[in-house]
């Protein structure tokens, strides 16, 4: 049942050492604001699991939190490379990363088998591809009724879910607009799930019924975080802010210049700052 908690607290009884974790959102509702608070709680030897990994996990890698990421596509999108990603990748700068690399159907399939409850995802797919011969998680399965072979991969079981919305009813209840992405499979899946939102409502009652809601009991803390998802945007909020990217592309080229922005805009700063961040956007 869902807990209305400060997002310190949220995150401090939910993230622990060595926990699998996804932060996940697709183009908007991106948790910044989770991600920077478990940078200050200082978490280490996370197993990161996201689509298409952008801004939030290049400064988790850079500041040291994670062992391992699973992921398809990694970029600062719009832009170019995720540049402290890379370092780790080829230097083992702050220190070295596990990477396994899918496709992105592939990990829409295995958020979708683990909210399921299901062991492994099957689909079709990486047929010619050479991404199978590098990631020994994908492997291949004979239907038993026509014969075709298939891909199957692991279910992604994250032992915690982050994800950003617009709303939540003071029952718990959390509404999701616009682009869905695989917010609502990643809590599912997950056997513990954070929402950060830009507002708390008495009720959806005004609302259409087909719209996307996860109910009060599939959550397990919500915080109020208004602007958690800067700089992605929030549908019906804030738009995308742009600068930001670009800006991230020159900070973290340079390990002191990316170290000097992560202590003013993450280890200095609180929650509270992204919603002075999105006025005007």
């Amino acid at each position: 049942m869902a807990k209305f908690q400060s997002l310190h607290d949220a995150v401090r009884d939910n993230l622990r050492d060595g926990d699998t974790v996804a932060f996940e959102g697709f183009t908007h509702l991106i948790p910044h604001a989770a991600a920077h608070e478990a940078i200050r709680q200082g978490r280490k030897d996370l197993t990161l699991i996201r689509m298409t990994p952008d801004i939030i996990y290049d400064q988790m890698i850079g500041m040291g939190l994670v062992r391992k990421v699973v992921f398809s596509y990694a970029g600062n999108p719009g832009v170019g490379l995720l540049r402290r990603m890379r370092d780790a990748i080829e230097n083992g700068w702050p220190r070295s990363i596990e990477t396994v690399e899918h496709s992105h159907a592939a990990m829409a399939n295995a958020y979708e088998a683990g909210a399921a409850g299901l062991p492994c995802a099957i689909f079709r797919g990486y047929r010619g591809a050479g991404l199978k011969d590098v990631n020994p998680e994908i492997r291949s399965i004979t239907c038993p009724f026509t014969g075709e072979e298939l891909a199957a991969v692991p279910a992604h079981r994250p032992d915690v879910a982050f994800i950003h919305a617009q709303k939540a009813s003071k029952r718990g209840d959390v509404l999701v607009e616009g682009i869905i992405g695989v917010q609502k499979e990643v809590v599912l899946a997950s056997r513990r799930a954070v929402v950060t939102v830009e507002e708390i409502v008495d009720d959806f009652d005004d609302l259409h019924p087909n719209l996307c809601v996860l109910p009060h009991w599939t959550i397990t803390s919500i915080a109020h975080v208004p602007g958690g998802a800067h700089p992605s945007y929030t549908h019906g909020y804030y738009e995308r802010d742009n600068a930001a990217y670009l800006e991230w592309d020159k900070v973290s080229a340079d390990r002191d210049l990316f170290m000097t922005w992560m202590r003013k805009n993450v280890l200095e700063a609180g929650p509270e700052a992204f919603a002075e961040r999105v006025k005007g956007l």
